[in-house]
């Protein structure tokens, strides 16, 4: 069950059909994409002497290299581990020796960073001489891979603060496809095409499987990222455009098709989650754009795949049912327990688990962490939500510590460990503050000598983690609040910004 097949599959039957394109230009039919794939995979074993089983890192920005290098891995029976561009270079290094990583691909602008702080790792960089040649190789033929066999690698902090190999196999992801096709957009064609305009080492990328399955059009737009005019240009263009969006993203491409006048014209899907969305952003969204939006609700331990919302949902749905996060997907089972495992009657709030096709088998080389997340069968998931007596989710809370700021996970001791470094600081506690643009946005409560600033912190932050994490705020009080066993109660300081919003 080599995911793969799904590319030799739409290259067999249709080869001349276009596959992938750089904003509206086309670059490669399915028959050429296939053949580069292929070409690729046969450098990956032989070139590189990776075994089937090995696992590559991909370090590199959304470009249209990424797209094969997924697939030539997968050709070649080797497994991925796609990582976010935006984490710092230490961070990666972590990633590379957890996973015991044998080759990274990069891109260019990437290289030089990952040179230094990984000497000794092999590279093959996009767009480099080695990687033309790599592409003058034999044809390998596809390789055949278990059903359970590690497909991608998903790293996603822990509350540790140290991030946890998400085990994604063949049989997951494939199980995740069949579910787009029957929860999220069942009516997907050749004719369309997903634009990658988030990152393609998440959710966006895992949903190339179902536009491959269907041999529809995949688009990374000439900036390499999110730009509400150039998305809005496309869909003049092209048409019939899907992509996956955090609900910061979709705020922003509102704005601009209200303020452009197209409304929703030339977007087919654009599914929302990896965060709240507000009823009323969600609304106006509707009345800008019109009946485009789907909704998904899931994690990396269940890619993309707990509950969802399709067009026709969101479109005719009440104030209460925006606010839910839908219903369980066709291939799992979604149940709100107690603490012992108990189901709860509906309207109670308990802790969310999840069974099924999709559920991960367990975190890479962790096997504490996996009997925690993994009990009677059932993924907890370390979310609360309370089901309606028709089966909708509302999600009440998250894993109480977890900051979810434009789409991206952020634990909020992995932040508290690098501000501790800094001489002068005695304690130290991150929460998330409620913000309308990036549904949350990080604030340090920081207990300091005198001497100690923002700036200080910041550099320290930018210096040892991804940008995106740092804090955007710094509050300098002389104590923390905690309670009688000295442990600090972050209720107290999310209640304080919360007043403050």
């Amino acid at each position: 069950m080599n995911l793969a097949t799904l590319l030799a599959r739409a290259a067999r039957r249709h080869p001349e059909r276009p596959a992938l394109l750089q904003g509206s230009q086309l670059l490669w039919t399915y028959g050429q994409l296939a053949d580069r794939v292929a070409r690729l995979a046969r450098s990956l074993r032989e070139v590189q002497g990776l075994a089937p089983g090995d696992r590559v890192v991909l370090y590199l920005a959304n470009e249209p290299a990424y797209l094969e290098l997924l697939h030539a891995c997968w050709w070649a029976g080797l497994a991925v581990v796609p990582v976010n561009v935006k984490l710092h270079a230490q961070e990666l290094a972590f990633i590379v020796a957890d996973s015991g990583a044998r080759l990274a691909c990069v891109g260019a602008a990437q290289h030089e960073a990952v040179a230094a702080a990984l000497p000794e790792l092999p590279l093959l960089v996009t767009g480099s001489p080695e990687h033309a040649q790599a592409l003058q190789a034999a044809a390998l033929p596809l390789q055949d891979v278990e059903a359970d066999a590690l497909a991608w690698l998903f790293y996603t902090s822990g509350t540790t603060g140290r991030p946890k190999g998400v085990i994604e196999t063949h049989r997951m992801l494939m199980a995740m496809t069949a579910c787009y096709f029957s929860d999220v957009d069942a009516s997907l064609g050749s004719d369309d095409v997903i634009v990658y305009a988030a990152p393609m080492s998440h959710g966006a990328g895992l949903y190339n499987f179902a536009f491959m399955a269907r041999g529809a059009r995949h688009l990374v737009p000439a900036s390499g990222g999110f730009e509400p005019a150039e998305l809005v240009d496309l869909a003049q263009r092209l048409g019939r455009l899907c992509l996956f969006a955090a609900p910061t993203m979709v705020r922003r491409l509102v704005d601009e098709a209200e303020r452009r006048g197209t409304g929703g014209a030339g977007f087919k899907t654009i599914v929302y989650g990896g965060g709240p969305m507000y009823v009323e952003d969600i609304q106006r969204a509707l009345r800008v754009m019109g009946p485009c939006f789907a909704q998904i609700y899931g994690q990396g331990e269940s890619p993309m795949t707990i509950t969802a919302m399709d067009r026709q949902a969101v479109a005719t749905a009440d104030a209460a049912r925006l606010a839910s996060v839908g219903r369980a997907q066709l291939l799992v089972e979604v149940r709100v327990a107690d603490a012992d495992g108990r189901e709860l009657p509906p309207g109670e709030v308990g802790e969310v688990l999840v069974h099924g096709e999709t559920v991960m088998p367990g975190y890479w080389r962790q096997p504490e962490a996996s009997a925690r997340a993994l009990r009677g069968g059932w993924l907890w998931t370390g979310d609360l939500g309370a089901m309606s007596a028709d089966g909708h989710l509302t999600l009440k809370d998250r894993s109480k510590d977890l900051i979810i700021s434009g789409g991206s996970n952020i634990y909020p001791r992995e932040v508290e460990e690098v501000l501790l470094a800094q001489p002068g600081v005695r304690e130290v506690a991150v929460v998330g503050q409620p913000d309308r643009e990036w549904g949350e946005v990080v604030v340090a409560f920081v207990v300091a000598e005198p001497g100690v600033d923002a700036d200080a912190l910041d550099a320290l932050c930018l210096a040892h983690i991804a940008r995106f994490k740092r804090p955007k705020r710094y509050e300098f009080v002389s104590t923390l609040p905690k309670n009688h066993y000295g442990k600090v109660l972050k209720t107290e300081l999310r209640t304080r910004l919360q007043q403050e919003t």
